[in-house]
Parts: C-alpha cells; structure tokens; sequence
C-alpha cells in the first residue's frame, strides 16, 4: 500500500489517498490517534461502480462522519472496470447489454444480471480483503470491522467469506442475480440494511426477497419513500449507531472507547 497524498479536513480527520498495485483508494482516520488508545475499529465503504471521482462527495460524507463522530476509521477502494482502472470489456457489454433493456421498457433478464454482477463480486471481493489485510496492518487501526454501502451482492459475499468483518450495512439498490440468495443464507453477521422504496433502478421485490433469504439472526430493513438518491440524512446516524453497537463491543467492556451509544 502507497500513500499518494494526505490532509487534515475540517473536522479533525485526516484523508490519505493509496494505491494497493493498480487500485485507487482512499483512507480517513481521525486526526489525533493517541498511540495510548486502543486500536480503531474500521469501517469498508462500498459503492456503485461509477468511479471514485463521482462518487466522492457522498462516500467522504458518510466516511467523515463515522470518523469524526464516532471515532472509527473508514476507507473505500475503486471497483474494477470503473474509474481509472483499466476498461473491462466484458463489464462494459454487460453495462450496455442493461441499458437498451431498460431504454425498451422490458424486464430486465437473469443473463443480464448475471453478466454484470457475478463477475464484479467475483473480481472486487479478494480486493476488498487485500485492502483489508493493508489497512489492519496500519497503526492505529485493528478492527474489529464493518462494511456497508452497495453493491450489495458484494457485501453479501464479503459478509460469508471474511470472518473479520462483524456486522454490515446493506443497501438494496442493485440488481441481484440468482446465485446470491443461496450465498445470502450463509450470512450470519448482524446486517443493517436500508431499501428506497421508490428507486428507480431497483427491483423492490427482489429487495425483499433478499432480505427473507439472509440468514443473520439479527437482520432490520430500513425502507424509505423516495428515488435511489433520496435516503433520507438520519439513516446516517442510524447506521453509525448500528456499527457502534457491534464494532465497539469490546473496546466498551475494556473502557477504552468514547463513541456514541
């Protein structure tokens, strides 16, 4: 891991920019790390592969936010195909594959959604996990760890194959192949998920269907009115305050922690 860049943001949290090999990503962590204090639980921010460019804005917000007000770390990796990595031309078939079934107005097909989703969880999950054996190597970092945001099929599997992350925030606004139910039953973490009822680009009932199969014994839907884009600011707080119950668990026992309730 090489860090490109860092600066210390208004809040009191310091952004490093690193590339892992060929993968862009960004790191926020707060600014006074007290070699004293006990390590930072992390959070794994995932997005839609639109790029970290244009994704910046809400994935800095909901970073900042945890880092500042919660005292956790959190850090985010470019997708495969997206952004500035090199073109994947089977995702980009795929992607136009989407659009002119959408454009027709008709149902979008099992071979569509597989083509465009198995391959991206497929590539970015051993990514992720890469990224994370980086990042708890740091100092001032040790877990345990969270990760939360889209596209969900990867928080799924990235909820069944690493043991390391202790609790996810889903958000249900991608389209899931079939394969994923039977991964989803394997989920065991406690999951957060948040679904816009209106979204635009989401098959709702798939959504729910989702959230039947996963296995987490301890599983709350969050579902709002509104597009893709409009979830609603307190969700925010809601699931930081989800990750504070599970991240800070042990850091509370031991007295070491100040984070919110």
């Amino acid at each position: 891991m090489h860090f490109s860049s860092e600066k210390r943001l208004d809040d009191d949290v310091v952004e490093r920019e690193f590339t892992l090999g060929e993968i862009p990503g960004i790191l926020w962590t707060p600014a006074a790390m007290s070699p004293d204090a006990a390590p930072a639980p992390l959070i794994l921010i995932g997005h839609p592969p639109l790029g970290l460019g244009r994704m910046y804005p809400r994935l800095a917000g909901r970073a900042r936010h945890y880092v500042a007000e919660y005292g956790f770390a959190a850090a985010t990796i470019e997708l495969p195909g997206c952004g500035v990595r090199p073109r994947w031309a089977a995702a980009e078939q795929a992607r136009a594959d989407l659009r002119r079934a959408l454009e027709s107005g008709g149902a979008v097909g099992g071979e569509i959604i597989d083509a465009l989703i198995l391959p991206l969880v497929d590539r970015a999950v051993p990514e992720w996990r890469a990224a994370l054996d980086e990042l708890l190597a740091l100092p001032g970092i040790g877990g345990p760890v969270g990760y939360e945001g889209g596209v969900i099929s990867i928080g799924v599997r990235l909820a069944v194959v690493e043991p390391r992350i202790v609790a996810a925030g889903l958000f249900a606004g991608s389209l899931v192949p079939a394969a994923m139910f039977e991964e989803a039953r394997r989920v065991t973490v406690p999951l957060h998920v948040l679904l816009q009822w209106d979204d635009e680009g989401n098959d709702r009932q798939a959504a729910l269907d989702l959230f039947d199969a996963l296995g987490s014994r301890e599983k709350t839907l969050h579902a709002n009115l509104g597009g893709h884009t409009g979830v609603p600011q307190f969700e925010l707080d809601t699931g930081a305050r989800f990750f504070a119950r599970h991240l800070n668990a042990d850091r509370a026992e031991s007295g070491t922690t100040s984070a919110k309730p």
